[in-house]
C-alpha cells in the first residue's frame, strides 16, 4: 500500500468485533512503536500492553475503548526525556505521541483497525496500573478489528486544504 493510500485509509474505529487480535501483528505495531524517533534518541516510551478482560476494564474506568482486542497505554518516563535547554520543555509527551502514530500506521498497513484515545482520567489510569510518579500516561491505543456493521463517520476524511496550514517564507 502506497503510504497516502494507507494514511488516507486510517480512522478511528468506534465499534470493535470479538475477533482477537493476533499475537503476530500486535508484535510488530510494537516493534514499529519502538523504532519511532525520539528526541535525542532518549527513547523514554513505556508502553503498557492490556489484553485481559479485567485489564481493559479498569481502562473502562478512565475512557471508553468500544471493546477492543488490546489496549496499549502509551506512556513518558519523563525523568528520560530530553528537556530542551533554552526552556526546559520536555519531549516525553510528544516522543510518546510520535510512536503511537507508528503504531496506528502499523496497524492499518496490517488490517488492524484502532482508535487514538487522549480523552481518558490519567488519575485512575495512575491508580488502575499502580504507575511510579515519573511514569505519564499520554495516550491510550485500542487495537481489534472492527464490527461489520460498523462504519466511520465522513469526518476522517475532511481536512483543511493545504493552503489553511502550509504557509511558505
Amino acid at each position: 500500500m502506497e503510504f497516502l493510500e494507507l494514511v488516507k485509509n486510517r480512522y478511528s474505529c468506534r465499534s470493535f468485533s470479538d475477533k482477537p487480535l493476533e499475537q503476530e501483528k500486535l508484535g510488530a505495531i510494537l516493534e514499529a512503536g519502538r523504532l519511532a524517533p525520539s528526541a535525542v534518541n532518549y527513547q523514554p516510551v513505556r508502553i503498557l500492553v492490556v489484553k485481559s478482560k479485567e485489564g481493559l476494564e479498569k481502562i473502562e474506568k478512565a475512557t471508553t475503548l468500544y471493546n477492543p482486542a488490546c489496549a496499549l497505554i502509551v506512556c513518558a518516563e519523563k525523568d528520560k526525556a530530553w528537556e530542551r535547554k533554552y526552556d526546559g520543555k520536555n519531549h516525553g509527551e510528544i516522543d510518546a505521541t510520535i510512536a503511537t502514530d507508528h503504531m496506528i500506521l502499523s496497524a492499518t498497513s496490517l488490517g488492524v483497525n484502532s482508535l487514538w484515545v487522549c480523552r481518558f482520567k490519567e488519575q485512575v489510569i495512575r491508580e488502575e496500573f499502580a504507575l511510579e510518579d515519573n511514569i505519564v500516561p499520554i495516550n491510550i491505543l485500542a487495537l481489534g478489528y472492527q464490527n461489520e456493521d460498523w462504519k466511520p463517520t465522513e469526518n476522517h476524511t475532511k481536512r483543511k486544504s493545504i493552503e489553511e496550514i502550509v504557509k511558505y517564507y
